[in-house]
């Protein structure tokens, strides 16, 4: 039998979208499932995101059988800034069948021609500030938290559904052990400036905390492909998920004469803790994830955001301030019991950035891609 797409409303019923992903991954041991609360709470209506972006749900069927699944969406921050007509697919998991992924993403690229677009780009689930890329490399090892896992053969379909790439992520591996001694020198130089203080993430001031550290991100890589600013909703959302897991010193603000210059930030790997939940806290889920961040606690964490506002990229006396917060990442971590960590993502092609992370021993072990076509 032929396929059949089904759209949904945001807001919908969402089971056939959330409970497709057990078939597609049963057989995946590094498969993690997200949390279907967590998930449904992106996709409701009055989520931060959609205040500027409008999206629809897809889901593909054979024989009564849901097969596969993406969203199909347009984010009007990306469109404002960039100027570029790319309407967007994201969420996407389907069993191995070419007809289904290719209906899926020609439905995608309707649904936002229509709406006047010129390109279709993804997987992006839901902006380039949240899970985006389809895994190319690194099938072997389960993906970090907020970060996307694909079965091997997704890609093959993405792109025969006639989406060639448009750019590849890398996502870098880094061991905790001994510190190149490079490393060391220059985390020495900038500690001994007495203009530079560098502090953790205040829980009693969190708020303004996040807010403080996502504006010296938008500063630090508003000139990196793809970027769209964070608005003030989805920081103060951000701050709210936060505040359930982060670790703070875990976040190292750096300031340079009172004024905050540059930060990074790691989050404790949560998927490590949910594994085996299927997505449902309920009825022994919540106890479980509670006795695992809690109790057992995790041994690996993510970097998801290392920035350095643009007036000192310049600055050769600064030229190792990006070192320095690599080693006081290592340090807390060390504190912390934390055995690996994962540095992402980074575009291929940001040479700078990658380099840095070279000199502390990282090496890429997961490549993610993203796909693009004309309408």
């Amino acid at each position: 039998m032929t396929v059949e797409i089904r759209e949904t409303r945001l807001g919908g019923n969402l089971r056939p979208f959330l409970e497709v992903v057990g078939d597609i991954y049963r057989n995946d041991p590094h498969y993690v499932r997200p949390l279907d609360f967590e998930l449904k709470d992106r996709l409701d209506p009055k989520a931060p995101f959609w205040k500027h972006a409008e999206g629809t749900l897809l889901t593909a069927w054979r024989n009564g059988r849901c097969v596969g699944r993406c969203t199909a969406h347009i984010d009007r921050e990306h469109l404002a800034r960039h100027k570029d007509g790319v309407g967007m697919f994201g969420l996407f998991d389907t069993t191995d069948d070419a007809e289904a992924a290719k209906a899926l993403l020609d439905r995608a690229g309707e649904w936002v021609k229509r709406r006047g677009m010129k390109a279709l780009r993804g997987p992006l689930s839901l902006s380039v500030n949240d899970e985006l890329g389809c895994l190319v490399e690194g099938f072997d090892t389960p993906p970090q938290v907020m970060m996307p896992h694909h079965r091997p053969y997704q890609g093959g379909l993405i792109e025969a559904a006639g989406l060639p790439k448009i750019k590849d992520l890398f996502a870098w591996q880094y061991e905790a052990g001994k510190l190149p001694e490079r490393a060391r020198k220059g985390h020495a130089a900038i500690q001994a400036m007495p203009e530079v203080r560098c502090r953790p993430m205040d829980m009693k001031h969190l708020k303004r905390d996040v807010a403080l550290l996502m504006d010296i991100y938008n500063d630090a890589w508003s000139d990196n492909w793809g970027f769209v600013p964070m608005t003030r909703a989805e920081v103060d959302k951000l701050a709210s998920d936060m505040k359930l897991i982060a670790i703070p010193d875990l976040t190292q603000i750096v300031e340079i004469d009172g004024e905050a210059m540059a930060v990074a930030v790691a989050l404790p790997n949560l998927n490590e803790a949910l594994v085996g939940l299927d997505g449902k806290l309920l009825p022994t889920g919540l106890a479980k994830l509670v006795w695992r961040l809690k109790i057992r606690g995790v041994s690996s964490a993510r970097v998801i955001v290392l920035g350095i506002r643009r007036k000192l990229r310049n600055v050769r006396k600064y030229a190792a301030l990006s070192t320095f917060m690599y080693v006081q990442m290592h340090l807390s971590g060390a504190r912390h019991g934390l055995r690996r960590g994962e540095l992402s993502w980074t575009l291929e092609d940001n040479h700078a950035v990658n380099a840095g992370i070279k000199l502390m021993g990282g090496k890429v072990y997961k490549r993610y891609r993203l796909y693009q076509r004309e309408l």
